[in-house]
């Protein structure tokens, strides 16, 4: 059986220091970080999904639209992974990704939500982004990075 892959949105959300927020898993037992991101329902549009998300995994929705990405992009799963995730249906996600600046304060941002995917919440350096992911997603991260670039002209030369 040849596995699809999930189709998915991801969040950049940059503060006013044009910093990204990143999260820790619940489920994960190493330091490994991720920006918010989600599937997308039937019937709904990548964008409707991205502000679904955002309010389900960091409990609000302050912000404001900035850029979406030019193009779907993938990853794959690790084997172990992408056999027991999702019933074993999908190799990996296809994520379209947006990003958002954040017009709330950090009081705002609660990932103790309806139910939670996140053990912790920061702020981190955009190019500092692929070195605090899982390394099965660093790539997607470095292209998201490359892309958004623009968005945080302060952020240092990328890894």
């Amino acid at each position: 059986m040849s596995r699809l892959y999930r189709p998915c949105v991801g969040i950049m959300l940059l503060n006013r220091a044009s910093e990204v927020l990143v999260a820790q898993r619940l489920d994960m037992t190493s330091h490994a970080w991720q920006m918010p991101q989600g599937g997308i329902d039937r019937g709904e549009t990548p964008i409707k999904a991205a502000w679904r998300e955002m309010r389900e995994e960091i409990g609000t929705d302050r912000a404001s639209l900035l850029a979406e990405s030019r193009d779907w992009l993938r990853y794959d799963l690790p084997d172990n992974l992408a056999s027991t995730l999702w019933g074993g249906r999908f190799r990996g996600q296809e994520q379209k990704w947006f990003a958002f600046r954040f017009e709330g304060d950090d009081s705002d941002i609660d990932i103790a939500t309806r139910r939670p995917e996140f053990s912790s919440w920061k702020w981190v350096r955009m190019a500092e982004l692929p070195a605090v992911i899982v390394p099965f997603k660093q790539q997607l991260y470095r292209d998201i990075v490359s892309e958004f670039a623009y968005l945080a002209p302060d952020s240092g030369p990328t890894i």
